[in-house]
């Protein structure tokens, strides 16, 4: 099939139907300049362990296909689009992919479906995923369908020790085995897992300072069993990561005293990122990305650029902590990081696999 008066469909074409083109390939250079130097005597998806995932999961990867195309594209166009994905393949190849999955889509069952088949073609491709899921709307509705009201201060739950079970059943339980059986049923092989196995994540007790309208004076708020990341050992995932496993992490913590702690997933993402020194951190979020004050998406940005733009005003409310994270994980050693809309089809793939990108890129 052909789009826009007869040219033939290809990979930037499908991606430019759904955003615009944000930065050449030429922009985003390889990480290995002997790439065929490197493969000229093995198969192009050679993982750690020597299994061969171009001979080896044919089946897995047509599973991934079975969904109804929304264009009358013809194999001769499918395998165009695959040949031009190669150059992100190769980018990408045994790296590290941490994605903050959470926001509205994770509340439809066919966007969360759709995502975690593009999680299983990651992997397929040679790219070491790491899931890191939120879940506040589902806690707030487990919570309210067993009467507990809840609190908040400076954006963040205020959890009692009631609460903190009801957080746990939700992240560790329901929502975690949810996205694992997601990713499973699309061919992958999913691990459940959270910050207090094996010591994944300690955190320390969280604060905020809050300023009182009425009497303009500054308060410190305890949100009890709420959490900030202090030491991130990632012994479990290196045991995980490149045997063809994917790991699926709810953002909850232990103290130095065996508590449970909830921890915000975008700052919890941003933690095992920067202690994995992933290839791209991905947080997937209900909005474009960053925007400027004219409400257009900022494509790309440093991370001095994204102080000054918090300094002076552009970016504001919920997104602060957000590029914060992004800011943290970054000087932490993480390549790059991308704030882009979950609710797009494929948003992850058309990020890692295409020249146009989707959301806002940060980097150093």
């Amino acid at each position: 099939m052909s789009r826009d008066g007869g040219h033939p469909v290809t990979v930037g074409a499908v991606a430019a139907a759904a955003m615009p083109s944000r930065r050449a390939i030429t922009d985003r250079p390889l990480l290995r300049t002997t790439t065929t130097e490197a493969r000229s005597d093995k198969a192009p998806f050679v993982r750690a362990g020597g299994s061969l995932k171009g001979a080896a999961t044919l089946v897995p990867l047509r599973r991934l296909f079975e969904r109804p195309l929304s264009m009358n594209i013809s194999p001769h166009d499918i395998a165009r689009v695959l040949s031009e994905a190669l150059p992100h393949m190769q980018r990408y190849d045994e790296e590290i992919v941490v994605v903050k999955y959470g926001g509205h889509a994770m509340g439809e069952e066919d966007l969360a479906r759709s995502f975690a088949r593009d999680i299983v073609l990651m992997e397929q491709t040679a790219i070491n995923p790491v899931v890191v899921h939120g879940g506040g709307p589902q806690i707030g509705e487990m919570l309210k369908r067993l009467g507990i009201k809840s609190q908040f201060a400076g954006g963040l739950r205020i959890t009692d020790a009631a609460t903190i079970e009801i957080v746990e059943m939700v992240l560790g339980g329901s929502i975690n085995k949810q996205i694992v059986g997601f990713i499973n049923a699309a061919g992958g092989k999913a691990v459940g897992l959270c910050g207090k196995d094996g010591n994944m994540v300690v955190a320390r007790k969280a604060s905020r300072r809050v300023v009182d309208a009425d009497s303009n004076i500054e308060k410190i708020i305890d949100l009890g069993f709420v959490g900030e990341p202090e030491k991130v050992d990632v012994t479990v995932l290196n045991q995980i990561l490149g045997r063809d496993l994917i790991p699926v992490l709810a953002p909850l913590a232990t103290s130095t005293e065996g508590l449970t702690y909830n921890v915000n997933a975008d700052t919890f993402a941003g933690a095992i990122a920067g202690a994995l020194k992933a290839k791209r951190l991905l947080l997937l979020t209900d909005v474009p990305g960053v925007l400027d004050k004219s409400k257009n998406l900022i494509k790309q940005l440093s991370t001095d650029e994204a102080r000054a733009l918090i300094a002076d005003g552009t970016i504001s409310g919920g997104m602060i902590p957000k590029v914060e994270t992004c800011i943290y994980a970054l000087e932490a050693g993480v390549e790059g990081v991308v704030i882009l809309d979950g609710k797009v089809p494929h948003a992850v793939l058309l990020e890692l696999l295409t020249d146009h990108g989707a959301g806002t890129l940060m980097t150093r």
